[in-house]
């Protein structure tokens, strides 16, 4: 632990690296009592973890950042705490806000592009990898693609109301769940008919966003909270074994496909697909069996043999990876994955969502699930970790725009040379097509039949697209 006396001095010599913050450190550091709500149950907060570590290189910066509402905001505080050496945390009183601000994200000024997009970002990049629409198409009628989409998001709405109907923080959760499915399905079917209305034409993005706004609206935060908790429980009891098996491959190239297919198999925990949704109330999803039956390659988009290529010859500096659902996904796909990178030298900085949605993971979860799997030294399955970072993307839904992401992650993601988007949401929906100025990897699986169709694949197939610079 750091004197007192060096924990001003670093974070003076770190401050005027870091983005400006709103609000400013005491003369000493806050203690994490002080995170009680000021101003009301009407205000939101905003919650900034640091920690400096001592290092013979000098003092390193971990960055948390979020807006959250008082009870995550403790938890966040309470999860830095059991993970890094030193918590400092700063809190700013935000002004009370109506049902509906809160569906966003905060203003534009909040938001950055991410510097590893190829420039100029307004012409190179789109977040929306499938169009719905065409310049040609008549404005005021819905092509057939955005009715299937919009019949896709439909179909979702039975297991979202489900799951809203047993939230146990909300009051008349049931009558309140009703109400999330009526308006939500009024705004959908509307859309069918003008597709200009709602903030329209729509896209993948703009249909995920109204749904997390009526469900915020309604007093709906996080209503896979139950199930994420007992997926990760699960998932956690699984890590050194799926770890110890990957560690027992000798081959880098074998262990390697093996770690990707892990990738793969974890990303099938998706809640919010309709058909999985329902194969997980009825039957559960089992990882070892998701892996044994992946479909066989080629894959629909295949360069796994390309990137055993790079693999083989080339070690990563930094890699940025934004991750997708909890559970499996991110415990028994991911983390053996970054694991990997970390034993090769590679800083690893895992970008996570803001505020919950669907069962996607959010940083403070992956906060909590790393402080479980890591040892009193902080290694990982004896990985040294100190140079694996979990930080929030500032995104909020299941999908990701990377033209507007956090100012830490932009900050920090400056001199990556390796940039991972996993999942069908950020890797496949959002970003398949997007180009960076250093290599890329994007992996997930096709969940969506419509996906599947657009890309000429299979239901579960599986795409890794990587694009070296």
């Amino acid at each position: 632990m750091m004197e007192k006396t060096s924990i001003h001095q670093a974070f003076s010599s770190i401050m005027s690296l870091l983005p400006p913050s709103p609000s400013q450190l005491s003369d000493c550091p806050p203690q994490l009592p002080r995170l009680g709500l000021r101003g009301g149950s009407s205000s939101l907060q905003t919650l900034r973890v640091r920690s400096v570590l001592a290092s013979p290189a000098g003092p390193r910066v971990r960055i948390c950042h979020s807006k959250l509402d008082p009870l995550a905001a403790k938890h966040t505080a309470h999860a830095a705490a059991k993970t890094l050496e030193l918590v400092v945390v700063e809190e700013e009183e935000v002004t009370p806000t109506t049902p509906a601000d809160v569906g966003g994200m905060g203003s534009s000024s909040d938001k950055m592009a991410l510097p590893l997009l190829t420039t100029p970002v307004e012409s190179n990049y789109r977040a929306c990898t499938i169009p719905f629409r065409f310049p040609s198409d008549n404005p005021r009628r819905s092509t057939p693609d955005e009715i299937a989409w919009i019949d896709l998001f439909l179909d979702s709405i039975p297991s979202f109301r489900k799951r809203a109907e047993s939230d146990p923080t909300v009051p008349d959760a049931a009558d309140r769940a009703r109400m999330f499915a009526e308006r939500y399905s009024q705004i959908l079917e509307h859309m069918k008919r003008d597709p200009q209305s709602h903030g329209g034409p729509p896209d993948c993005i703009l249909l995920c966003r109204i749904r997390e706004q009526v469900l915020r609206e309604l007093g709906f935060r996080d209503i896979f909270k139950r199930v994420k908790e007992e997926e990760n429980a699960k998932a956690i009891s699984l890590f050194s074994h799926v770890v110890q098996l990957n560690d027992s491959i000798e081959d880098d190239d074998q262990r390697l496909e093996n770690l990707i297919r892990g990738v793969f198999a974890g990303n099938i925990f998706d809640l919010g697909s309709g058909e999985l949704a329902k194969v997980f109330s009825k039957n559960g999803m089992s990882f070892l069996a998701t892996y044994q039956n992946l479909v066989s390659r080629p894959w629909v988009i295949d360069d796994l043999d390309s990137f055993k290529q790079t693999w083989s010859r080339k070690s990563w500096k930094k890699a940025i990876i934004c991750v997708d659902n909890s559970g499996a996904d991110i415990i028994l796909g991911i983390l053996p994955f970054a694991r990997e990178l970390l034993r090769r030298g590679t800083q690893v900085v895992i970008a996570a969502n803001e505020l919950p949605s669907v069962n996607d993971v959010t940083y403070y979860e992956l906060i909590d699930i790393l402080s479980k799997l890591k040892d009193e030294d902080g290694q990982l399955m004896g990985v040294d970790a100190s140079n694996l970072l979990v930080i929030s993307s500032g995104n909020d839904l299941p999908v990701i725009d990377l033209s507007r992401v956090s100012q830490e992650l932009a900050y920090i993601a400056n001199d990556a040379d390796l940039v991972i988007l996993e999942g069908m949401g950020r890797g496949i929906e959002t970003n398949l097509y997007a180009k960076f100025k250093c290599d890329s990897l994007k992996i997930g699986m096709v969940k969506h039949p419509e996906v599947a169709e657009f890309l000429g694949g299979r239901l579960y197939d599986c795409v890794i697209k990587f694009t070296p610079v």
